[in-house]
């Protein structure tokens, strides 16, 4: 997998004014390797919804859906897998719940890195490694050196990075120096609404050493 890991965020989409489903259509016609929904202030049942309305829809165009912190919500909607944050369950717990799930981790410096390696996930995130606006408290920005050497850690152990945090069109090319899959949220929402949205899932996928 290389290129675009686009982020569907509900709270994004709402200031914007957009719906979920037909962002995530736009996206889709770039066909990004992975595409995850992030509903952090969604109840459980509204993001089941979306999960259930995005799976066919990611399914057409071979892209990955993972769900955001819940992985008894990706079984129920028949997800590829799971991205878990610091605060959620652990990886090799999630595989204990449901063995067929791909899992990702949110890794912010060097040391949750080396942890998360030594569970195998599927991939590791890793960031931010630029500024953020997409979290209320990010956590410290890694920057571009911390990320070559968790790139050089990663190939090492054979398990994929993410590079999150910041990522428009302009840092792209830096970033897929060093990590397989960059994840973008802000940068794929055009200020013209909808209609740019293809337009920039592609330019991003391209920039970061996808086939788009």
């Amino acid at each position: 997998m290389r290129g675009l890991y686009a982020i569907v965020d509900t709270d994004a989409l709402g200031r914007a004014g957009l719906g979920v489903v037909p962002f995530a259509e736009r996206v889709l016609q770039a066909r990004p390797p992975v595409l995850q929904l992030r509903a952090k202030a969604d109840a459980p049942r509204e993001v089941l919804v979306l999960l259930r309305a995005l799976r066919p829809l990611c399914a057409r165009a071979g892209t990955l859906l993972f769900a955001n912190d819940r992985p008894d919500l990706a079984v129920l909607a028949g997800c590829d897998g799971v991205h878990v944050g610091q605060d959620d369950l652990r990886v090799a717990e999630v595989r204990r719940f449901a063995p067929a799930l791909r899992v990702g981790i949110s890794t912010h410096d060097e040391d949750q890195l080396r942890a998360a390696l030594e569970d195998r996930p599927d991939y590791v995130a890793f960031g931010p490694v630029f500024a953020t606006a997409s979290k209320d408290n990010p956590s410290p920005v890694v920057g571009l050196s911390a990320l070559a050497r968790a790139g050089a850690s990663c190939r090492s152990a054979g398990v994929p990075l993410v590079a999150i945090g910041g990522i428009d069109l302009a840092r792209a090319p830096s970033i897929r120096e060093h990590a397989d899959l960059g994840a973008v949220i802000g940068a794929l929402l055009p200020p013209e609404g909808l209609e740019g949205v293809t337009e920039r899932a592609l330019a991003l996928s391209r920039a970061l050493g996808g086939d788009g």
